[in-house]
């Protein structure tokens, strides 16, 4: 549509209170009401992936929406009442297509993927209608009333990972809000502004950044974190812990065990966890990483073993990491002593060894140093 008259008019019907109105206000008697936009959409001049239709309540942006992608508008989904959320999707789609999905969004907690949409907080609930839409509408899904019930750093976040899930294939989503503030998080390709009435063509830039507070901390704050957890909520009480803040919010942590290994002693990770509204920036692995950095410092050996798919993609690609041993259960292993029947012998995971720079400075200033020589 590179240019249209978009006329809406609905009936204006006669009442005691209507006719009260006009008398009062000297309002014109009407017998029908009447909007009309005259836009201009040329989105045919450049490849996009993604756009934002940004504007005042009231405006239009819901009617030029329509007008435009028809079909392809979303507001909301179906859900099932009691079954979980991964039952929602597309039954043609893999379980393994499903999480992959879910995680690309930003909503990596397996423990909710398992609860009805309804328990749900809002956040999640934003999350995972995000990654329906773009399960059942692959080539183009418009979402309507867009991060509108959420919190606004939610929003934010949730559309930075949104953004980068999208330009990871060819699909196409278009953001219908009134909301100003994703639009530096979500980095359209587009903005149209329906109180301007224009379309600004923007140039790709980095997301904000997000700025990390690293610091120790105890067991206890392991309680908030401990439900995001894909296995159970114990922590060892020989952990040594640390927590990410972001705008002085708990958002990541991070508990880090001694590893006695016969030839090669060293450190492992023992969790890692990012509460769900901060999912899908990096902000676990940025933790991870520095955390293990600090212990490498130390003349140690760092390991981790993850079944996080999002984290195994990750750390394969990174220079950061080592793979040791690639995605597979401890049960298909060759066995040469006897395994307890665990979950995680169940679990698909991967091992990797952290062979990034080493950060001695930081890890004198948290005592990292100090207790390794000891």
């Amino acid at each position: 549509m590179p240019s249209a008259r978009i006329v809406r008019s609905t009936e204006v019907l006669s009442s005691p209170r209507v006719l009260q109105v006009e008398g009062m206000f000297d309002v014109p008697r009407l017998s029908c009401a009447q909007r009309t936009w005259d836009v201009e959409l040329p989105l045919d001049e450049n490849p996009w992936q993604l756009g934002l239709i940004v504007g005042p309540s009231g405006s239009g942006k819901s009617t030029i929406a329509r007008e435009l992608f028809g079909d392809a508008i979303v507001d909301s989904w179906n859900w099932p009442s009691r079954a979980a959320v991964v039952d929602g999707f597309p039954s043609e789609m893999s379980i393994g297509e499903v999480t992959a999905l879910l995680s690309s969004v930003g909503f990596s907690s397996p423990p909710s993927w398992l609860r009805p949409y309804s328990t749900l907080s809002n956040g999640e609930q934003f999350r995972v209608t995000i990654a329906r839409t773009l399960a059942e509408q692959p080539t183009l899904a418009v979402v309507d009333e867009y991060s509108s019930v959420v919190d606004r750093r939610v929003a934010r976040v949730g559309s930075a990972a949104l953004a980068k899930a999208i330009r990871k294939g060819s699909s196409q989503f278009v953001a219908v809000t009134c909301h100003e503030d994703v639009e530096d998080w979500l980095t359209p390709d587009w903005v149209f502004r329906t109180d301007e009435n224009r379309l600004f063509w923007r140039i790709l830039r980095p997301r904000p950044p997000i700025t990390l507070r690293i610091e120790p901390t105890t067991r206890q704050v392991w309680k908030m974190f401990r439900e995001h957890h894909y296995l159970s909520g114990a922590l060892s009480p020989a952990a040594r812990c640390y927590l990410a803040r972001v705008d002085e919010m708990p958002a990541a942590f991070t508990a880090v065990l001694y590893w006695p290994h016969p030839t090669r002693p060293g450190f492992r990770e023992h969790r890692t966890v990012c509460l769900p509204d901060f999912q899908g920036v990096g902000i676990g692995n940025q933790l991870s990483e520095f955390v293990a950095s600090m212990y490498r410092a130390a003349g140690r050996v760092y390991r981790s073993v993850t079944s996080s798919p999002a984290m195994i993609r990750h750390r394969a690609k990174s220079a950061l990491w080592r793979m040791t041993r690639g995605p597979s259960r401890v049960s298909d292993l060759p066995r040469k002593r006897s395994l307890r029947t665990t979950s995680s012998i169940r679990r698909r995971t991967a091992s990797f060894e952290y062979v990034g720079p080493p950060r001695p400075k930081e890890a004198s200033r948290f005592g990292i140093l100090k207790r390794a020589q000891e």
